[in-house]
C-alpha cells in the first residue's frame, strides 16, 4: 500500500504562517506583475514543499481478522427452567456458525456469578476479554443471558464502543413463578417465649392463594392458606438455646420456573434470658460449695440454694422464733414455680420427709415435660432415705444396691463416654490412667437397661450415668468427691469442663447433643465443613441438596471418637440442605437472598436501549414450538446490522505492518534541481520581458 506522507522540517504552525505570507506574496505579485509572476509563485510553493519534506511510503501489509466478542451468561439464574440448555445449545451453534466466517475471529467468555453478592457482571468480563483488541478490530459483540444483568452501562457511550451489541435472551416470555419474601425476620429469640415472623408470597401467574407450611427443626408446626401478594404473620416458639431453625415453604406452581425460592430458611438464635437452677443440698458437706461456686460464677445462672439444716427428726423442742432459719419453701419451690427452674439439682439429698410423694410426683412430670434433674449422690444414695425409694425411682437411670465404696481410684471413661460430647477429650483423659488426682468414695449402683455410664470407678462401677425420659434429661452421679478436683487434691483434674458440660447437656445445649449435624462455611470460597456427632462406630453418609435440587452424597471421616467430619466445595450459591437419616443441617454459601434469585424471570427490557444505542439488536431465542432460533450471521459494510433472522459486524478491513519503505520527494538532487529550473525559468521569462520593454 502507498501513501503521501509529510514530516516538516519545521513545526506545523510556523510552516502555516510561512504559508500564509507566500500566499498574499503571491497574490500581490500577480495583481502587481500579470501572469510572470505565477513563476515566483511555483518556486515559492517549491520551496514550502522542501520544507514540508514529503515522503511516498511504501507499507507491507497483513491482513488481520476482526473481533467479535462473545459474552456467555453462567450465572446462577441462567440454571433455572431450560435455560442451562438453551445455552449450551445456541453456544455450540454460535461456535459452529462463526468457524465459516473466514475474517472474524470470535472470542468467547462464560461469566459465572460474581463475588459475594455482586451477581451478574457480563460488561466487567467484557472489558477484560477486549484488554488487548484495538478499538478498531471489534466488529461487534454477541451476549447469550436471561437478560438479568447486574453492570448495565448508563449508555451505550459510556459503554466505551463502536461496534453493535448483539442480545440473544434464554428463558421464555411466560414464564410463571412463585416465591416466599420475608418482611420481619428476627435473629434471635427467648428461649421458652414466643416471636412473631411477618413474610409474603409473591408470584406471577398464579391462582392468587397458596399454601405455606412452616417447620422447626424439621418438625412441621404449622400449616397454612393465605393470599399472595399480602403479607402474613405467624409466631412460633423458642424451645432451646442455640440456633432454631425455622422453615417457611410455599407450595409450587404447576410448571412454574423454579422452586430454589419457594422456601426461606430462618436461623433464630435461642437465648436463654436467665438459666434459673434449684440446687437443693440436704446437709452441709465439703462438696456443696463446690456446687455452689460453680454456678454462682456464670453470670447467666440464677441461682437459688437452699440446705437443709435442721431435717424433722433433729427436733429439740426450741421455739422456731429462737431460730435463724428459714423455713424450705417446699410447696412454693415444687407446686407453684417449678415449671420456672431450668435445671434442678438434689446435692446429697436423703428422703427425710421433708418433700411428701406428691411433690416428687411433680419433679418426674416436670422432667417429662421438658426439664431437667441432676443427683449428685454421697453415701445416703445407699440408704433407706435414698431418693430410689421415692417416687423419682422411676426416672433415675441407676439403682444402688447399697454398698458404698470408700477407696483410692481415678475416675475413667468408659468406651460411651470417649464419645459422648459431656466427657469426650476431658483434660487429662487421653493418658492411662488418666493425669487426674484420685476420688475416694463410690456408690455401687446398677444401672437400668438401655443405659450406658460414661465414667467409671473402680472394678468399672458406674460413676456418672445419662438418661432421657420423654422430654427431658436426667443425670446420676454416684459420688459426692468431685471438691477433691476443685480443691487441687494430688494436682486436681477437669472438674469445671466436666460439671458445666455435664449442666449445659442437661439444659439441652445444642452443641452437646449425642446425634447431631452441623454445618458451615469456613470462610475460604465456597467451602463448607460438615460435622456429624454420633455414639454409633460409624456415620451415615450426608447427602447434600443444592439450591437448585441438585444432590451429592458425602462419606465422612471419623476425626475425633465419635466426631465425623469432612468439607466439600459448594457449586452453587445459596441454601443448601443436608441429611443423615433422621437428621437435617441447613448451610447458607453466600448471601442468604441472593441477587440472582431475587429476580428470577428473563427480561429483554433492561438491555434493549443499549444495544439498540449500538445499532446492534435484541431478541429471544425459544420458539413458540418449544424450539430455539439461532439468528444467522454477516458481516455489513453499512446499512442495518440486525434483521429479523440475522445479526450483522462492521468489518474493518485492520492489518498489521510487517514493513514500511519511505522514499523522500523534497530532498536530493532531482529535488534542488526542479527547484533550480523553476528559478531559472523565472530569471528567463522576466529578462526577456524587460528587454522587450
Amino acid at each position: 500500500m502507498l501513501s503521501l506522507s509529510f514530516t516538516p522540517l519545521l513545526p506545523w504552525p510556523v510552516l502555516a504562517g510561512f504559508g500564509v505570507v507566500v500566499a498574499l506574496f503571491c497574490i500581490l505579485a500577480i495583481v502587481a506583475r500579470g501572469r510572470s509572476a505565477i513563476l515566483r509563485a511555483i518556486a515559492l510553493g517549491l520551496v514550502l514543499l522542501a520544507i514540508a519534506n514529503p515522503s511516498l511510503v511504501r507499507e507491507d501489509r497483513e491482513p488481520v481478522k476482526d473481533i467479535v466478542a462473545v459474552v456467555v451468561d453462567r450465572s446462577g439464574s441462567q440454571a433455572l427452567g431450560d435455560r442451562k440448555g438453551m445455552t449450551d445449545t445456541v453456544r455450540a451453534e454460535l461456535q459452529r456458525r462463526f468457524g465459516s466466517l473466514a475474517n472474524i475471529e470470535p472470542r468467547f467468555v462464560d461469566v459465572p456469578d460474581g463475588e459475594g453478592d455482586e451477581g451478574t457482571k457480563l460488561f466487567t468480563a467484557l472489558g477484560q476479554v477486549l484488554a488487548d483488541v484495538a478499538p478498531e478490530r471489534l466488529a461487534g459483540v454477541v451476549m447469550l443471558t436471561d437478560g438479568v444483568v447486574h453492570d448495565i452501562p448508563a449508555s451505550a457511550a459510556a459503554l466505551g464502543i463502536k461496534a453493535p451489541l448483539h442480545v440473544l435472551v434464554t428463558g421464555h416470555a411466560d414464564e410463571r413463578d412463585r416465591q416466599i419474601r420475608l418482611i420481619e425476620a428476627p435473629r434471635f429469640g427467648i428461649v421458652g417465649r414466643e416471636l412473631t415472623i411477618r413474610a409474603e408470597v409473591m408470584e406471577r401467574g398464579g391462582t392468587g392463594n397458596a399454601v405455606v407450611t412452616v417447620r422447626r427443626d424439621g418438625e412441621e408446626i404449622d400449616r397454612r392458606s393465605v393470599s399472595t401478594g399480602r403479607p402474613f404473620a405467624l409466631t412460633t416458639r423458642i424451645e432451646h438455646g442455640g440456633p432454631n431453625v425455622v422453615e417457611i415453604e410455599v407450595e409450587a406452581l404447576p410448571g412454574e420456573l423454579t422452586t430454589i425460592n419457594n422456601r426461606a430458611v430462618l436461623p433464630i438464635e435461642g437465648i436463654r434470658e436467665k438459666l434459673r437452677v434449684l440446687l437443693v443440698s440436704g446437709e452441709p458437706h465439703q462438696g456443696e460449695r463446690t456446687w455452689r461456686n460453680l454456678l454462682k460464677s456464670d453470670a447467666n445462672v440464677d441461682l437459688v440454694h437452699f440446705t437443709i439444716l435442721r431435717p424433722p427428726e433433729k427436733q429439740d423442742g426450741t421455739p422456731i422464733s429462737e431460730l435463724s432459719l428459714i423455713a424450705f419453701p417446699t410447696r412454693e419451690l415444687f407446686v407453684q414455680k417449678i415449671k420456672d427452674f431450668d435445671l434442678i439439682i438434689f446435692d446429697r439429698y436423703a428422703n427425710q420427709s421433708v418433700l411428701p410423694s406428691a411433690y416428687f410426683d411433680n419433679i418426674v412430670r416436670y422432667v417429662r415435660d421438658g426439664g431437667a434433674l441432676l443427683v449428685a449422690a454421697g453415701p445416703e444414695f445407699a440408704s433407706t432415705g435414698s431418693l430410689s425409694r421415692t417416687r423419682l425411682s422411676a426416672i433415675l437411670p441407676g439403682e444402688p444396691n447399697g454398698r458404698v465404696v470408700e477407696q483410692p481410684y481415678k475416675a475413667g471413661l468408659t468406651g460411651t463416654g470417649t464419645r459422648h460430647p459431656v466427657t469426650r477429650a476431658l483434660p487429662g483423659s487421653e493418658a492411662s490412667p488418666p493425669a487426674w488426682g484420685d476420688w475416694l468414695r463410690i456408690v455401687s449402683a446398677q444401672v437400668k437397661p438401655g443405659v450406658q455410664p460414661i465414667l467409671q470407678g473402680p472394678n468399672a462401677l458406674p460413676l456418672l450415668a445419662l438418661s432421657r425420659e420423654d422430654k427431658g434429661r436426667v443425670a446420676l452421679l454416684l459420688s459426692d468427691h468431685a471438691w477433691l478436683w476443685a480443691r487441687g487434691y494430688q494436682e486436681g483434674g477437669p472438674y469445671l469442663d466436666l460439671l458445666r458440660r455435664l449442666g449445659h447437656w442437661l439444659m439441652k445445649e445444642p452443641a452437646l447433643e449425642e446425634e447431631a449435624l452441623r454445618a458451615q462455611t469456613t470462610g475460604r470460597g465456597r467451602e463448607v465443613r460438615v460435622e456429624r456427632q454420633t455414639m454409633a462406630e460409624t456415620a451415615e453418609p450426608v447427602t447434600v441438596t443444592g439450591p437448585t435440587g441438585a444432590q451429592r452424597s458425602l462419606t465422612l471421616e471419623e476425626t475425633k471418637p465419635g466426631l465425623f467430619s469432612t468439607t466439600f466445595e459448594a457449586s452453587e450459591l445459596g441454601l443448601h440442605t443436608l441429611r443423615s437419616g433422621a437428621l437435617v443441617a441447613f448451610v447458607s454459601v453466600g448471601p442468604p437472598n441472593p441477587r440472582e434469585l431475587a429476580d428470577v424471570f428473563s427480561d429483554t427490557d433492561r438491555l434493549r436501549p443499549l444495544a439498540e444505542g449500538t445499532g446492534g439488536s435484541i431478541r429471544r431465542l425459544a420458539e413458540a414450538n418449544g424450539g430455539v432460533s439461532v439468528p444467522r450471521l454477516q458481516s455489513v459494510r453499512s446499512g442495518r446490522l440486525a434483521g429479523a433472522d440475522w445479526i450483522g459486524f462492521h468489518p474493518s478491513d485492520s492489518a498489521n505492518i510487517r514493513g514500511v519503505e519511505v522514499y523522500p520527494l523534497a530532498l536530493g538532487l532531482w529535488a534542488l534541481a526542479a527547484l533550480a529550473a523553476a528559478i531559472l525559468a523565472m530569471w528567463l521569462v522576466e529578462g526577456r520581458r524587460g528587454r522587450v520593454a
